[in-house]
């Protein structure tokens, strides 16, 4: 393996951008497998779900909506902490910005620290990135489940489980059978684990589908717009998920070293999921929290750039 530019420092073709009706109440801002952002039309107002990375790449969001919608936008929601999805929150105004608490608990353990590391690995998506004012904080902070109701339009903002991050976050629709489920589900995206609770995340994908979506914005990837399509998002996840931690955990349970277990790893995973969006780059930081959660460290550790790039030099070096 020759040594690979450090995480997605060498993508920077820029993506095309998609902007979705699903219903007359949801909306799917995609880019070609970068981070989504969802869009929730109420009677009344309107709530954005991720954000992008920041308030000058938001105002794409915002134009597009104003395009659909003058209703004011009123509510962000975060369904986890990581910075390419809060930190453009500032450019929404809104009044409220929704998180979890366990999400909460995440940005005040680790926020500084995810921030920096971030900014390093994804420079394209972090367009003018002088333009955040900080940590984003949220103002309205749950305990596994939340109802709102936008005039007749009923929202539900819920923790299934446990999966990409502790504070993993979905929004339901139930009246249009649509769900946002941030990064717990990906399409022909590379699921990002660093942060994960790998042996949990199958239950939660379960959680998912027995609400019975009939569609499903993903974290990355098209917006899946039937049934059929919506168990695709679901497999795939799972299939990546649980055969990446396989993997892993025989090597861990064999005695061998991080390095040897990546190399295996990223052979076995590499012909049925090497064309998806940011293999590459998310497989040293999978392979890694997937052998510290089948060795010592059930929680996942906190990443700074320092430590991404030490990672990096003993995997890919």
């Amino acid at each position: 393996m020759s040594e690979k530019v450090f995480a997605s420092q060498a993508d920077l073709v820029e993506k095309t951008v998609s902007f979705d009706k699903l219903s007359d109440h949801a909306y799917a801002y995609t880019a070609e497998g970068d981070p989504n952002t969802g869009v929730v039309v109420g009677d009344d107002a309107v709530m954005v779900i991720d954000t992008q990375a920041t308030p000058v790449m938001a105002q794409d969001v915002i134009r597009r909506i104003r395009g659909a919608t003058d209703k004011p936008i009123r509510y962000v929601t975060l369904s986890h902490y990581h910075a390419v999805r809060v930190l453009g929150a500032s450019a929404y105004r809104a009044e409220h910005v929704i998180a979890s608490r366990d999400t909460f608990d995440l940005i005040v353990e680790r926020g500084e620290a995810d921030m920096k590391s971030e900014i390093e690995r994804f420079p394209r998506l972090f367009r003018a990135v002088e333009s955040v004012p900080g940590l984003t904080w949220p103002t309205l902070v749950f305990e596994r489940r939340l109802t709102l109701w936008l005039g007749k339009l009923q929202v539900e903002i819920m923790q299934l489980g446990r999966g990409h991050t502790k504070g993993d976050t979905v929004v339901w629709l139930p009246q249009d059978r649509i769900l946002f489920s941030g990064d717990l589900v990906e399409f022909d995206a590379t699921p990002y684990t660093g942060d994960a609770y790998l042996g949990e995340w199958p239950a939660t994908l379960d959680a998912i589908a027995a609400l019975g979506p009939d569609k499903l914005v993903p974290g990355r990837g098209a917006a899946l717009t039937t049934p059929t399509r919506v168990k695709a998002g679901l497999d795939g996840t799972r299939a990546f998920v649980t055969e990446m931690f396989a993997s892993v955990k025989r090597g861990a349970q064999a005695g061998e070293d991080l390095r040897s277990v990546y190399r295996r790893t990223y052979a076995a995973l590499k012909p049925k999921f090497g064309h998806w969006v940011i293999f590459d780059h998310c497989l040293p930081f999978d392979v890694s929290r997937a052998y510290d959660e089948a060795t010592a460290y059930r929680d996942p550790r906190i990443w700074t750039a320092q430590r991404d790039k030490e990672l990096w030099r003993a995997l890919e070096g």
